[in-house]
């Protein structure tokens, strides 16, 4: 798929190294907590930018705030923070080098109307066979809470 795509596989140093654009899509688990601290900041080009709209624990804040205060990287788009929302006195607020978004940088028009009708045929679906692969806490609808 990577090839397909006009991509390399390559390892997270080379990444890092190469890349002129990182953009963070993971899910934040014991392996991937801190997955770009201070080491992997200092990989990246003078002139690269990061942007995490997946979970502020990715990425190590105090590393990537000294990062963008001392001018490792280019700057950084966030949308996601270790406290939300964010504190108005963040250091990230006062960095002109880093773009904030209130953890909707993907919210478009149609993924708001395309959501209202997820959600109504999840529900239609539930009613037609009385389960859903989308139903996470099964407990409450079989003892009522």
């Amino acid at each position: 798929m990577v090839h397909q795509a006009g991509g390399e596989q390559v390892d997270l140093e080379t990444l890092l190294r190469e890349s002129d654009v990182i953009s963070l899509h993971a899910r934040l688990t014991p392996e991937t907590e801190k997955l770009i601290g201070e080491r992997e900041l200092s990989l990246m080009k003078s002139s690269a930018y990061l942007i995490n709209t997946a979970r502020a624990g990715l990425v190590d804040q105090t590393a990537l705030e000294k990062a963008l205060r001392d001018r490792k990287i280019a700057g950084a788009a966030l949308d996601v923070f270790w406290e939300e929302p964010l504190p108005a006195d963040s250091p990230f607020v006062s960095l002109n080098n880093v773009t904030l978004t209130s953890h909707l940088a993907g919210t478009t028009i149609e993924s708001l109307y395309r959501s209202i009708d997820l959600v109504i045929q999840e529900v239609l679906e539930y009613l037609r066979v009385g389960d859903s692969p989308s139903v996470v806490n099964r407990e409450v609808l079989l003892h009522g809470g």
